[in-house]
């Protein structure tokens, strides 16, 4: 009786050790997600619907998470730590407006607003604490949009490690305002 009784623990004991080795296998063998954050920084009182909506397939075709950073600018005479009321009622439109849309693609989304003396000291301060996989920004039109200017796309990408995606949108497509 001992000796069946050892001998179906042994059994039970090999089951389920195949069956954990098996699922390892399989689980291995699953294909690997891709990247989990995707950066979209931004800064002005508009969005480039092209640029976010490019941030936004990408982030959906890998199943990542869409990180929309707000760059705000803080003068020299004021404390970066300080409060800055009206940039951060229109970063929160657009960071709201931003969600919306991100929920109807699908994207889970992580909002942050980054301050800086001015757009690249905002961009150095992000990339010193973010964790991301790709960047996409919007290049200024010169149409009266917001969005990178050429300087700074190319200190982006001069000094940011990873992928960058920049996108310019045509000159002769509108922004997203806030009610976007």
């Amino acid at each position: 009786m001992i000796d069946l009784l050892v001998t179906l623990a042994l059994l039970a004991i090999g089951a389920t050790a195949a069956w954990i080795v098996r699922g390892r296998r399989a689980a291995r063998a699953l294909p690997a997600l891709g990247p989990g954050r995707v950066l979209f920084p931004f800064l002005g009182r508009e969005l480039s619907l092209p640029a976010l909506e490019a941030a936004l397939r990408l982030a959906r075709a890998e199943q990542a998470t869409l990180v929309p950073v707000y760059l705000a600018e803080v003068p020299l005479h004021l404390s970066l730590d300080c409060a800055l009321p009206r940039q951060s009622a229109v970063a929160l439109a657009l960071l709201d407006a931003v969600e919306q849309r991100a929920r109807r693609f699908g994207v889970p989304v992580d909002t942050r607003i980054e301050k800086g003396r001015d757009s690249r000291h905002a961009l150095r301060q992000m990339l010193r604490h973010e964790r991301y996989d790709r960047i996409v920004v919007a290049a200024e039109t010169g149409a009266g949009g917001d969005g990178f200017t050429p300087g700074e796309t190319a200190w982006l990408l001069a000094n940011a490690p990873g992928e960058i995606v920049v996108v310019r949108p045509d000159r002769n497509l509108h922004t997203a305002s806030r009610a976007a």
